[in-house]
């Protein structure tokens, strides 16, 4: 197989253990795992999941942290062109009961640790036909490693498509019943329909022999699974964490020389308030990419000043398997220059405009509006959901990302909030992330999120949830008055709430919506 043959995931890990099969692709605790060992168990995999039944088109599921065995299972899913569905092991039984019986899934990979949450959504679920330990015998159900080598390593060479489905990704459900986003093989490595030469591409995006890549996120998430992919397309090696923790990260950083790590910006927070994080050497970082929601600029001086490395914001979303613009290390100015308020530009191949969400119009450079995008990274559409799939994406292709945001001269992006969390006080639309960046400015401030809350007067008032730094003190006023120093009056909280922390989704992501409950408990809409 040459490089220009490979059309799927199962390609990815044919062609890399023909080329390099003694090269580690992923370490997970003390178990190294070569390309070669890929490609072997991953067709013992196929085999075993074949003998059940599986085929193409169908669901299996995997519900547990991240582990080096979840990518053998994808992969070999892969080569039966079967598609892989990572279950977000925090939620609530009902919701992964819910995900479970969305998805359809027949066999189910259970991580340790989860013998309880199993026993609750067993009864309940209404396509699984088979339970395995991922890691070995859990409870009443035998272990996957044991079963998987009952079979001969046989690759079951079917025939996998540019637009079969791979990996189906739920959406984080902050509203409503999660929906189920289809990523094909070709959306998963879209970078290749651009044609873009490996000499064209920027420094960080170039693989480099010998590079090792942390992989800190959620492998429910595309941040995790989109990691591991893209490591295994560049041929490179990543160490696995089965969940972030700073002091294993810390730990690991200085012991693989790591080079390349995406965080979520309070991920990126949490490293750089531990302890450690002034004494570690940081010599061998290169790249820190992050995303999944805005970062501000004073927490981007420390990490610039800590980590001393390279910086790429990424913005995309499931929908569009993941990054779709970036902000590249040029970009990133220290003292914030105005292209560090956006996300960077479109990568190759992806086309970005503002709309008018109720014409659905395009609007003039620096006009906000709902941000669009078309591209062969936009997903197939989400599964058993033609209503919703028609709602997000066009005859034309143009997928509706929900967030609001303006394109500048230069083709920048820049976000100012998903739209549904827009306030709007006294006829004046405000956008909670920019009234965010100017309290979060306050050296005081270890976090905050803000939200719109009914008032009389203006429809909505803007009210900000505030976390303060440890041993510092801070009065509703002082956050007033500093936010009115970098914002508009009308944009300024009229009330604040101090808080112990904010609550978040496993992404990073800030659950607006827990906070602003409270106050709209009672009332028929959400809105006044």
């Amino acid at each position: 197989m040459t490089e220009d043959e490979i059309i799927s995931i199962g390609d990815v890990v044919r062609f890399q253990a023909q080329e390099q099969p003694d090269q580690a692709v992923f370490t997970f605790e003390d178990d190294e795992m070569t390309y070669g060992r890929l490609h072997e168990n991953s067709n013992r995999a196929a085999q075993a999941l074949a003998s059940k039944g599986i085929g193409k088109g169908d669901r299996i599921s995997y519900m547990g942290k991240n582990s080096h065995l979840y990518f053998e299972i994808l992969v070999g899913a892969a080569k039966l062109g079967a598609v892989m569905v990572p279950v977000n092991w925090r939620l609530a039984p009902p919701e992964v009961t819910y995900v479970l019986n969305d998805s359809e899934a027949k066999t189910l990979f259970v991580g340790p640790g989860f013998d309880d949450l199993l026993k609750k959504i067993h009864p309940n679920l209404e396509h699984v036909e088979l339970i395995l330990g991922s890691e070995g015998p859990e409870g009443d159900f035998p272990g996957y490693p044991a079963w998987r080598d009952e079979f001969e390593p046989i690759d079951p060479m079917i025939s996998c498509l540019d637009d079969d489905d791979a990996l189906q990704l739920y959406t984080s459900g902050t509203t409503g019943h999660p929906k189920g986003a289809i990523m094909t093989n070709g959306s998963i490595f879209s970078s290749r329909a651009a044609g873009v030469p490996e000499e064209d591409l920027m420094d960080w995006q170039k693989p480099v022999p010998g590079e090792i890549t942390l992989l800190a996120m959620p492998c429910f998430h595309i941040s995790g699974s989109g990691t591991g992919l893209a490591v295994m397309f560049a041929g490179g090696s990543a160490i696995v964490l089965p969940e972030y923790d700073p002091t294993q990260a810390l730990d690991l950083i200085e012991q693989y020389n790591i080079s390349k790590i995406f965080m979520v910006p309070a991920a990126i927070q949490i490293l750089l308030n531990h302890p450690r994080a002034k004494e570690v050497d940081f010599s061998n970082l290169k790249y820190i990419t992050y995303g999944a929601s805005p970062i501000p600029l004073e927490l981007m001086k420390q990490a610039m000043d800590v980590l001393g490395c390279g910086f790429v914001q990424m913005y995309g979303m499931t929908e569009t398997s993941g990054t779709i613009t970036t902000l590249n290390p040029e970009d990133h100015d220290v003292n914030g220059n105005e292209k560090m308020r956006s996300v960077g530009t479109a990568l190759p191949g992806v086309e970005l405009k503002i709309i008018d969400p109720e014409t659905l119009e395009p609007v003039a450079a620096n006009t906000v509006g709902e941000i669009a995008t078309r591209s062969a990274k936009n997903m197939k559409g989400y599964w058993n959901r033609p209503d919703a799939t028609e709602e997000t994406i066009d005859a034309d292709g143009w997928l509706r990302t929900g967030d609001a945001g303006y394109l500048d001269e230069d083709g920048y992006l820049f976000i100012h909030d998903r739209l549904k969390d827009m306030i709007i006080s006294g006829g004046e639309n405000v956008y909670p992330a920019e009234v965010e960046n100017a309290i979060y400015a306050n050296p005081k401030v270890a976090d905050v999120a803000v939200i719109g809350i009914p008032d009389e007067k203006w429809g909505e008032a803007v009210k900000a949830c505030v976390v303060v730094k440890k041993d510092q003190q801070l009065s509703e006023a002082d956050v007033i008055a500093h936010a009115r120093e970098h914002i508009a009056g009308y944009k300024c909280p009229k009330s604040v709430d101090f808080i112990e922390a904010l609550p978040r989704n496993p992404s990073g992501k800030i659950l607006r919506k827990d906070l602003r409950a409270p106050y709209w408990e009672g009332k028929d809409k959400a809105v006044n």
